[in-house]
């Protein structure tokens, strides 16, 4: 009990949510066209579906379970047109099931084992063309209550349990009928009195269909005088006799299309003589085909005789061998042979041929030159023909050719410009392998051609002109070839007239900007298959008239933004699936162009990213710009920094021992300095500094204390080091000693540039230029700060002379002392005949 109150409780939310669902979610059929077209098709139903809307027009109910159909079962839908009822188990049908149906023209009720069918079981159809109940165990016409159906065209009761070919009196109330089909029944026996409504009423329209009924006699005048427009006998006879009786028993019949022979799975003769179709000589017959007759003698070409004034034959799968031995005065306007196990191309002279299908000849290997005069269409494909000149009129012997098929062959050599074939319209040569293509404009006298397929003919296109001359054509199939360097250059110059063009398969990466420049009346182009990198709109803004482009399974990852231009503004239909798309930031403008065109796009849900390659599929649509975004944002601050970051790198790399300068300056800028002067000189200016300026200066009065390098730097520092440590920091002033050679020096130049530094930061600091000879203003000029720093400041001139010294060594005693604390010992020296410094310049 508590297991049963668990479960109710559990249905009772459920009940209550399913019942708030509107009935049409419930909907098990398939909706094809809204409120036109519903496929109800193998869903087990066992009645029609309430939501099926009464606009419905076609509606489909075949292999469920409706087992009775009641009066007014279709009433609802007036609109409805076609009704597809088979293998529903239907059983009944009662009368007026069918009522209100005015509108119907299509009823199929094939399969179903019905029982019982009323008399007015089709009333109310009163636009009924076509009705099929093949399989319904139908046992005779008589009962089948059709006859007030006067707007029926096609009566399909094949498959059932007739035995008598008996039309009854109704038919001459069906005076629209054209196809009767009785095939696959029972009838043995074919009586005058079984076609007396057709002598008292003709169906001049009328096809009837025989096949597969086991006859064995025809009364002899039966069809005499009545007029046909076609009859079917396949697989009839189990003997050449009966089919020879049967056929004589059609003497008198005025027939437009003849059908004889078997099925390729349906094989009951065992033999076959030219006399069985002796009978048709007493037949009047316009076309006639005879197919599936294996033991067909291959000496037997004279049974033809009966079938000179036919205007159609075709002949299927009857081993002729050959057919040396036709008349050149048959009359034959049409000829179809095949899979006829020919031995070679039959030679044929036939002067009022005007349309001849030789196909499926596999064993024919080489093509015999014709006399056909009024030939308008040749169709070769399917056999192994090898043509080493092709085309000419002097092949076909006909210069009215319009139509030429040599599809599916082995080697063709376009040897000639297809002369005197100006009249083709339709030319097609799709896997035959052509050669001399290239050779010259091989279809240059084509001028009224309109349809040329050359697809998968193993060309390589190198000459441009290859088109020339097609001023007409509409159609034009080259897939499966390929292009010099895999590019599709301007050869469709003259093409101005083509609307279809297909170029899937050609191995093109590129194709050339002015490509597509003269169609404009290109509506299909198909680029499938190809090895394009990109979309680029631009190549196809010229095609005003285009509505179709498909450029699937190519390699196009994305586009460029300046490509991505507006598309023809025809276009209805854009295939882009089956691409490696890279789904990344930087191609954003065309992931979101993507978003933007997907009405537009066939198939867009299915177009998958292939990068980025973290092995999760994801559509092209589930692409999110505001990840990009961020990334954008990531990146920038990412940027920012890093460069930052580099120029203060850079900047604590160029100015480090500025910045040790500047430390220094904090750290000894309060205490006393050790030396009076840090002396910058070059070594190669070393016995000056040594003989005069040290001498002079430390054992001179007052002395002074030099900062000389190669005695006061401590061993094992570095010298840039050394120099802002030992030179700078611990010094008062900064004598410079100024020669060519100090201007050469990289190093005398790097501790000039620090003393500047040196002089900005500390307020007591000095720099006195000392400058040992006459220096070449073009040399000076390449240190421009010295040479600004001499040109607007003070400084000393070394003369070698007795007067030059003794002033000389004043100046600089007197620049030394400024700032410098007053001793006892050195003040009275210092103050002895002051002299002002003079300035030059």
């Amino acid at each position: 009990m508590m297991a049963r109150a668990r479960r109710a409780a559990a249905l009772i939310p459920a009940m209550a949510i399913l019942s708030c669902l509107r009935t049409e979610s419930w909907d098990p059929c398939v909706q094809v066209v809204p409120n036109i077209s519903y496929q109800c098709m193998e869903l087990n139903l066992y009645k029609i579906p309430d939501n099926i809307p009464v606009s419905t027009e076609m509606l489909d109910l075949s292999f469920n379970y409706l087992r009775h159909l009641g009066s007014h079962n279709f009433s609802r839908f007036p609109e409805l047109q076609v009704l597809d009822l088979s293998r529903c188990e239907i059983k009944i049908i009662e009368d007026n099931t069918f009522q209100g149906l005015n509108h119907l023209s299509t009823l199929i009720l094939t399969g179903n084992p019905i029982q019982s069918l009323a008399w007015g079981a089709f009333s109310g159809l009163s636009s009924l063309q076509k009705l099929v109940a093949v399989e319904t165990n139908l046992v005779s016409l008589d009962d089948f209550p059709i006859g007030h159906l006067k707007t029926l065209k096609e009566l399909n009761v094949a498959h059932n349990f007739i035995h008598s070919f008996k039309l009854p009196e109704y038919f001459s109330n069906l005076p629209n009928l054209e196809h009767l089909d009785l095939s696959n029944n029972k009838i043995q026996n074919i009586y005058y009195e079984d076609v007396k409504v057709l002598h008292q009423m003709p169906l001049l329209n009328l096809s009837l269909d025989l096949s597969l009924n086991p006859l064995e006699f025809i009364e002899p005048g039966t069809f005499k005088e009545i007029k046909l427009n076609g009859l079917t006998l396949r697989s009839n006879f189990n003997s050449s006799y009966v089919m020879k009786t049967c056929i004589q028993g059609l003497a008198g019949l005025k027939i437009n299309r003849l059908v004889l022979g078997e099925f390729k799975n349906e094989r009951k003769l065992q033999k076959f003589d030219r006399s069985c179709l002796e009978g048709l000589c007493n037949l009047t017959i316009e076309q006639f085909r005879i197919a599936y007759l294996n033991k067909f003698s291959r000496n037997d070409t004279d049974l033809f005789n009966c079938l000179a004034n036919v205007s159609m034959i075709s002949l299927l799968s009857i081993p002729l061998g050959s057919l040396q031995a036709l008349l050149k005065d048959f009359r034959w306007q049409h000829l179809e042979m095949i899979n006829c196990d020919f031995d070679k191309f039959p030679a044929l002279e036939l002067r009022s041929l005007k349309k001849f299908v030789f196909t499926d000849n596999k064993d024919v290997s080489s093509f015999t030159k014709t006399e056909l005069p009024s030939l308008q269409y040749l169709d070769l494909k399917r056999n192994h023909l090898s043509f080493k000149t092709c085309c000419s009129h002097t092949d076909f012997g006909t210069t009215n050719l319009k139509h030429l098929d040599l599809s599916f062959n082995d080697v063709i050599t376009l040897s000639s410009n297809f002369m005197g074939l100006e009249q083709l319209e339709h030319l097609d040569f799709q896997h035959s392998t052509l050669k001399q293509i290239n050779a010259f404009s091989t279809f240059l006298s084509l001028r009224n051609l309109r349809y040329l397929d050359i697809s998968y003919t193993n060309i390589r296109i190198v000459f441009h002109g290859i088109f020339t001359g097609l001023v007409s054509l509409q159609t034009l199939k080259m897939a499966g070839n390929s292009f010099q360097n895999n590019l599709l250059p301007d050869i469709f110059t003259e093409l101005t007239n083509l609307t279809i063009l297909d170029l899937s398969k050609c191995q093109l990466e590129q194709v050339s900007w002015t490509a597509f420049h003269s169609l404009p009346s290109l509506q299909v182009l198909n680029m499938s298959h190809n090895k394009l990198l990109s979309l680029d709109t631009f190549l196809y803004e010229p095609l005003h008239s285009l509505r179709i482009l498909d450029c699937s399974f190519n390699r196009i990852t994305a586009s460029k933004e300046q490509e991505l231009r507006s598309l023809p503004r025809n276009l209805t239909w854009l295939n882009l699936t089956q691409n490696e798309f890279a789904c990344v930031c930087e191609h954003q403008s065309f992931l979101q162009w993507v978003k933007d065109q997907r009405q537009l796009l066939v198939g867009a849900e299915q177009m998958m990213c292939a990068e980025p390659v973290d092995g999760k599929v994801m559509p092209v649509l589930g692409f999110r710009n505001a990840t990009c975004q961020m990334s954008k944002t990531i990146i920038s601050v990412s940027v920012v920094t890093v460069l930052l970051v580099s120029v203060v790198g850079v900047l604590v790399y160029k100015f480090y021992f500025h910045l040790m300068l500047l430390a220094g300056c904090k750290k000894y800028g309060r205490g006393e300095s050790t030396y009076d002067a840090f002396v910058i000189y070059s070594s190669q200016d070393e016995a000056w500094v040594r003989n005069e300026l040290v001498k002079n200066l430390e054992e001179g009065v007052p002395p002074f204390q030099l900062c000389l390098h190669y005695r006061d730097f401590i061993p094992g520092v570095a010298i840039a080091a050394n120099i802002i440590q030992e030179g700078f920091h611990k010094s008062r002033k900064v004598i410079v000693v100024v020669s060519q050679h100090f201007i050469q020096s990289r190093w005398c130049i790097f501790e000039y540039e620090i003393a500047q530094t040196w002089q900005f930061l500390s307020s007591r600091a000095g720099i006195i230029f000392i400058v040992l000879q006459k220096l070449e203003k073009s040399l000076l000029r390449q240190q421009v700060e010295l040479y600004r720093l001499l040109n607007r400041n003070t400084y000393l001139e070394w003369e070698d002379s007795v007067l030059g010294r003794h002033v000389f060594w004043r100046r600089l005693r007197k620049a030394l002392l400024a700032g410098k604390p007053r001793s006892p010992e050195g003040t009275a020296d210092a103050e002895t005949n002051p002299q002002e410094a003079t300035t030059s310049t």
